[in-house]
């Protein structure tokens, strides 16, 4: 099972709030995950990031691989 750390869309049209979840790569973007560990909102300004860096780190020590994306916000919450 590929596991990755990636954004789940929610929020309403042209208004996005992402989640931060840990899912099967398998899985759609917006179906199924494994645990949610923070959130992303673009719209505000400045942009908000409240990511679990406690749980992060322990799916990263697991093998889970976190998206582009991912990878920079939890640079931006202080992981790394």
């Amino acid at each position: 099972m590929a596991v990755k750390i990636r954004l789940r869309r929610m929020g309403q049209k042209k208004a996005p709030f992402y989640r931060v979840v840990v899912a099967d790569s398998r899985f759609p973007r917006d179906g199924r995950f494994i645990e949610e560990i923070g959130y992303y909102d673009p719209t505000k300004d400045p942009s908000v990031v409240k990511i679990d860096t406690e749980k992060a780190q322990k799916w990263i020590s697991d093998g889970a691989k976190p998206t582009e994306t991912v990878a920079k916000l939890l640079k931006i919450a202080g992981l790394e």
